[in-house]
C-alpha cells in the first residue's frame, strides 16, 4: 500500500498519522536550515503523495538544492527497499531510516519523507507540508521565473479546496478500495464523485483550479487524476465513472501532463506493478493488467482557456 497503514473501524479505513513532523525553515530557527545539498528527499513513483514533491521540487528548479533518492515501486513485509544502497544515507531499506530516528517506531515506513545530512536524521514524512515548505522556505533558492505555486493572497482558499480534495479524491479513493464493509465503501465512492463532479464543472471556465497558473492544488491533484483509470477505478473499485468520462477533468489532467515537471514525473510502470503487485490483499494474484489504453499527449485545447 502506497504510504498507508489500515486500522479497520466498522469496517472503514483510517490512514496512520504522520510521525516525524519537524520543520525546515528559512531562518533556520527550527533547528533545520533551508540551504542547498542538505536534504535528501526519498520518494517513489509509484505513490502519489511523492509524486506531489517531485513536480514542486521541478517547477521551482530544485533540482541542485534538494536531491532524491528513488526506492523500488514492489514493496515486501521489510517494506520500501532502495533498488541499491543509497550512496547518500547508506541505508538499503527505509525502514533503517525510520529505526535510526526512532528505534521504537512501530508504524509503516511512508514515503515520502526528508533525510537531513547534517544531523543524520529524518526530519519529516509530514507529506501534505514537505510542497509547502518547498514553495515558501526554500524561495530563496527558487529558480529564475519559477512559479508562485502557494500565492499569499489565494491560501485560505487553495487550503479550502485542498481539504475537501484531501478527504474526498486523494484519501477518498484508499478509503473506497480499503473498505472492508459495505456501508463505509458506499460513502467514499458517494463523495469521491460528488467532489469530482464540482470539479468537472469548476474547470468550465478556467485552465487550473485557480485561474491560468497551476498551483499546490493542482499539484495535489493531478498524481490521483493520473492513477485514476489505471488503478483507481477497478483495482479500488472506484467504478462509478472514469477520468476519460470527464470532458474537462480528463483533458485537465492532460494539460498538466503536458508540463514536463508533471509528465516526466509520471511513471505509469511503476504505478500500476506497485498498486498490484505489492497489495495482495486487494489483488491477490498480483497480476498486473495490460490496460487501460489511454492517450495522454492526445491534444488537450486547454491553453484557448482565458480567464477572467
Amino acid at each position: 500500500m502506497t504510504t498507508v497503514a489500515r486500522e479497520i473501524a466498522g469496517g472503514g479505513f483510517v490512514r496512520q498519522p504522520n510521525r516525524f513532523t519537524d520543520r525546515i525553515t528559512a531562518d533556520g530557527s527550527s533547528g533545520y536550515l533551508a540551504e542547498p545539498g542538505r536534504y535528501r528527499l526519498i520518494v517513489s513513483y509509484a505513490c502519489p503523495w511523492a509524486q506531489r514533491t517531485l513536480i514542486v521540487r521541478r517547477l521551482l528548479g530544485l533540482e541542485e538544492v534538494i536531491s532524491v533518492a528513488v526506492v523500488d515501486p514492489i514493496r515486501d513485509e521489510r517494506g520500501w527497499r532502495f533498488p541499491e544502497p543509497d550512496p547518500v544515507t547508506g541505508a538499503t531499506f527505509l525502514s533503517e531510516l525510520y529505526l535510526a530516528r526512532d528505534p521504537s517506531y512501530e508504524g509503516r515506513y511512508t514515503v515520502p519523507c526528508v533525510w537531513d545530512g547534517v544531523t543524520q536524521r529524518l526530519v519529516t514524512n509530514d507529506f501534505p507540508a514537505i510542497t509547502i515548505t518547498m514553495e515558501t522556505e526554500f524561495a530563496a533558492y527558487h529558480r529564475e521565473g519559477a512559479p508562485d505555486l502557494y500565492p499569499e493572497r489565494l491560501r485560505p482558499e487553495i487550503d479550502e479546496l485542498n481539504e475537501r480534495v484531501y478527504h474526498t479524491v486523494n484519501n477518498g479513493v484508499y478509503k473506497a478500495g480499503f473498505a472492508t464493509a459495505q456501508e463505509p465503501y458506499d460513502k467514499a465512492v458517494d463523495a469521491l464523485f460528488e467532489t469530482l463532479d464540482m470539479l468537472e464543472e469548476r474547470l468550465v471556465g478556467r485552465r487550473y483550479l485557480f485561474g491560468d497558473r497551476p498551483t499546490e492544488a493542482d499539484v495535489r491533484l493531478y498524481p490521483t487524476l493520473a492513477r485514476f483509470d489505471a488503478v483507481y477505478y477497478s483495482h479500488f473499485k472506484c467504478n462509478l465513472r472514469r477520468l476519460v468520462d470527464y470532458p474537462n477533468l480528463w483533458a485537465y489532467a492532460r494539460d498538466l501532463y503536458s508540463i514536463a515537471a508533471f509528465g516526466e514525473t509520471t511513471n505509469f510502470d511503476h504505478i500500476k506493478r506497485h498498486y498490484y503487485m505489492t497489495q495482495r490483499n486487494v489483488n491477490p494474484s498480483g497480476v498486473v493488467p495490460k490496460g487501460p489504453i489511454m492517450d495522454w499527449d492526445a491534444p488537450h485545447a486547454r491553453d484557448r482557456l482565458v480567464t477572467s
